[in-house]
């Protein structure tokens, strides 16, 4: 039997979609179609090395190391959708492995191994767009079908550190506030917070844990810190997730206390924090230096719930730091996976640190 995970499966679906399609929808900031692009040609790293998917009227030119065939586009399409079914198979959505062996006699003669395929610059493809001579651009996948994967992953690394002052707390009381029976349970980390507080305790943002990923922060804006640990407060304490509400809560605490003026007509938060989502939506990671160029990843297609596909590239930039600030939010990681989320005494002091995930909304 031949078994594939949900993501497997649908990089495969998308794979078979663009070459039975021959086009792709962009989309605008809504999320919504917006018109269409030709793809001439994909590109993908399978079990032998780089294959080029030449996009024909009526087939499919397949050249790459021991191979060199023609395949009819309407193959692909009934392949596409045969997974998209499974996909999308209410009785399967709670299956992380489906079984793809209906398929394996067409996956053999593509002399497709590799399902998903295996890169060192997080892209899962890359297209060329109106003409096989045009530009190829690294392709990454976000999809409903197998759930989207974080557009910056939390972690250690990605942690912020909040100074404890106002009341000098001793050991049993520093014990008491750290206790749990839970230690994943997020909701404890805002239960820490208040409690801090209710003893006349206050937490105040200090510094970014990792010097990796607070350079990286510095590169796009010396601010973007202490945004972001105002940000992370609202998401524990109030339970308010998604960026573009975060960002209306930014703007009426305003905690760079910088003129109004550049608050509201020139909208600094909204800026600094669409700027932030690019540049992890292009490649900057929390642990990986970051010196403000772009990495391999060129676009992102986004698969909805239906399968229906979206195709977002730098080329439109601004379209797609829209669509981002409104489909965006703060999530929560696992306390401790993370290391987040207790009082810990670091050179005389107490610090609390809360972790940064940003992933895409599921509607």
């Amino acid at each position: 039997m031949l078994e594939a995970t949900r993501r497997e499966a649908n990089e495969l679906y998308v794979l078979f979609s663009l070459l039975a399609e021959g086009t792709i929808e962009t989309g605008d900031a809504g999320g919504e179609a917006a018109g269409q692009a030709p793809v001439a040609m994909i590109v993908r790293r399978e079990h032998n090395g780089m294959r080029r998917y030449v996009i024909e009227e009526g087939e499919v030119h397949i050249v790459g190391a021991e191979i060199d065939a023609r395949f009819p586009r309407d193959d692909f399409q009934v392949a596409a959708e045969w997974i998209r079914r499974l996909l999308t198979d209410r009785d399967r959505l709670s299956e992380e492995r489906l079984d793809l062996s209906d398929l394996e006699p067409f996956l053999d003669a593509l002399q497709i191994y590799d399902m998903e395929a295996q890169t060192d610059d997080r892209t899962d493809m890359h297209i060329a767009l109106w003409s096989v001579d045009a530009p190829l651009v690294g392709l990454r996948i976000q999809s409903r079908l197998c759930g989207y994967l974080p557009l910056l992953d939390g972690g250690r690394t990605a942690n912020l550190k909040f100074e404890q002052t106002g009341v000098r707390f001793s050991g049993p009381a520093v014990h008491k506030i750290n206790w749990t029976e839970q230690p994943d349970n997020v909701a404890e980390v805002a239960r820490r917070i208040l409690y801090i507080q209710s003893l006349g305790g206050i937490l105040k943002y200090s510094d970014v844990a990792d010097k990796i990923f607070k350079s990286n922060l510095l590169v796009l804006d010396t601010n973007l810190p202490r945004i972001l640990a105002s940000m992370l407060m609202s998401l524990h304490l109030d339970g308010t997730a998604r960026i573009d509400e975060l960002a209306g809560v930014l703007e009426e605490r305003n905690p760079l206390k910088v003129k109004d003026e550049l608050v509201r007509k020139h909208g600094l938060y909204r800026y600094k924090i669409r700027q932030l989502l690019l540049a992890a939506a292009w490649g900057m990671r929390p642990a990986k230096v970051f010196d403000g160029s772009h990495g391999a990843i060129g676009g992102y297609v986004m698969v909805d719930p239906a399968g229906k596909m979206l195709l977002y590239t730098r080329a439109d930039e601004q379209t797609f730091g829209n669509y981002l600030f409104t489909h965006t939010r703060l999530e929560k990681s696992l306390p401790d996976d993370s290391k987040y989320g207790y009082l810990e005494r670091e050179n005389g002091a107490y610090f609390l640190k809360l972790n940064l995930k940003i992933g895409l909304v599921k509607r």
